[in-house]
C-alpha cells in the first residue's frame, strides 16, 4: 500500500502497514437504480457548520463556523453492517483494498491472529498494529471473525471501498456538510448530536474510550470495539451512532482551510486532494488524545486506508415524486 497519511485516530498507510502490492483488477459492481431503503429523508434548509466551542484541532479546519444551505436529501439511519456488506460481496465478488493488499490496521489490545501474522505497530501510532489478514470478515486477524456481530457495523473499509458498495445499492456516500447536519439531529450549534453534556444524566449515549487511552478501557459504556448499529439512542432525525463507533467516509476531498471559501449552498469539499472526510469518531476516541466525537469535528484518510474502526452509511438525492 502506498499510504501517507497517519493520525492518532485512524493509521495512515506508510510502512510498515504495507506488505504487498494490490492484486489484480477486482469486479467492478454495477451501479443500481436509485434506493432509499434504509433512509430517511431530512428535509435540508440552513445551518451554521463548524466548531462553536473552539474545541477542535487546528490541523483539522473546523472554523470558521459558516451558513450552509442544503437541498433535501435521504440518509441512512445507521452505518452500513456487516450483513449488508456480505450480500453485496456475495452478489458482486468484490474484494475490499485490505484483502488486495493483504493485511489491515487493528488495535492492540484484540489481535486475534498467529504471531507470523503481526507485522508491526504504524508509525506514530503504536497501538495500530498491521495484521495480516485482517479484513471485514476478520476483523481482529485470521482467529476471528464476524459470528454474532451481523448488526455490528462493518470495519476495515476503505474510501474506495465504500463508494464501490454505496454505487452498487443505488446510493451515494454523503457530502461533509449533509453529515454535519444529518448528524446534529436538529440541534443547533450543540457540542453532541443530544445536547452539550458528554454523559446526560450519567448515562453514556456513544461508544467511546473510558479510561486510561491506549491500555486500559473501562468499558463502562458497554463495548471496548464496534457496538450494534442501534445500540444507544437515535437522535432528532432517527439516525443512530453519529457519534463514536466508527469513523464514516464522506464524499469530499479534506482540505483544513476549506470552510473559509465553501460555497453557501450544498458544498460538495475541494475539487482535488490527497485524503477523504472522515466523519463521527470512533470506539478508540477519548478527551485525552482525540477529542473528534463531538459533531463537528473532522478527519481524514488516504481512499485506499483501512483500519478496524473505518466504517461509513449512505446518502441519496431527494427524488421529487
Amino acid at each position: 500500500m502506498t499510504r501517507e497519511h497517519s493520525s492518532c485516530c485512524t493509521p495512515g498507510t506508510d510502512a510498515p502497514l504495507a506488505i504487498a502490492s494490490p492484486a489484480a483488477a477486482r469486479p467492478n459492481p454495477v451501479a443500481s437504480c436509485h434506493s432509499t431503503r434504509g433512509q430517511v429523508l431530512l428535509a435540508g434548509g440552513e445551518f451554521a457548520m463548524g466548531d462553536a466551542f473552539d474545541e477542535g484541532y487546528p490541523a483539522d479546519g473546523e472554523t470558521p463556523v459558516h451558513p450552509v444551505r442544503l437541498a433535501p436529501f435521504h440518509i441512512d439511519e445507521t452505518a452500513v453492517t456487516n450483513a449488508q456488506f456480505a450480500t453485496f460481496v456475495k452478489a458482486t465478488g468484490y474484494v475490499t483494498d485490505a484483502e488486495r493488499y493483504g493485511s489491515s490496521a487493528v488495535f492492540h489490545l484484540v489481535i486475534a491472529a498467529p504471531s507470523t501474522d503481526v507485522l508491526g505497530p504504524a508509525a506514530g501510532t503504536p497501538w495500530w498494529i498491521n495484521v495480516r489478514g485482517a479484513r471485514w470478515r476478520r476483523p481482529e486477524g485470521a482467529r476471528s471473525d464476524i459470528a454474532g456481530r451481523q448488526n455490528h457495523p462493518v470495519v476495515h473499509i476503505s474510501w474506495n471501498d465504500a463508494a464501490a458498495y454505496a454505487a452498487w445499492a443505488g446510493k451515494r456516500l454523503p457530502t461533509e456538510a449533509e453529515w454535519e447536519y444529518a448528524a446534529r439531529g436538529g440541534l443547533a450549534g450543540r457540542r453532541y448530536a443530544w445536547g452539550d453534556e458528554l454523559t446526560p444524566g450519567g448515562r453514556w449515549r456513544c461508544n467511546i474510550w473510558q479510561g486510561d487511552f491506549p491500555h486500559h478501557n473501562t468499558g463502562e459504556d458497554g463495548y471496548l470495539t464496534t457496538a450494534p448499529v442501534k445500540a444507544y439512542r437515535p437522535n432528532g432525525h432517527g439516525l443512530w451512532n453519529t457519534a463514536g463507533n466508527v469513523w464514516e467516509w464522506c464524499t469530499d476531498w479534506f482540505s483544513p482551510s476549506y470552510y473559509a471559501k465553501s460555497p453557501p449552498a450544498n458544498p460538495q469539499g475541494p475539487r482535488t486532494g490527497e485524503t477523504r472526510v472522515l466523519r463521527g469518531g470512533s470506539y478508540l476516541c477519548h478527551d485525552s488524545y482525540c477529542n473528534r466525537y463531538r459533531v463537528a469535528a473532522r478527519s481524514s484518510n488516504t481512499p485506499e486506508s483501512s483500519s478496524g474502526n473505518l466504517g461509513f452509511r449512505c446518502a441519496n438525492d431527494a427524488v421529487a415524486a
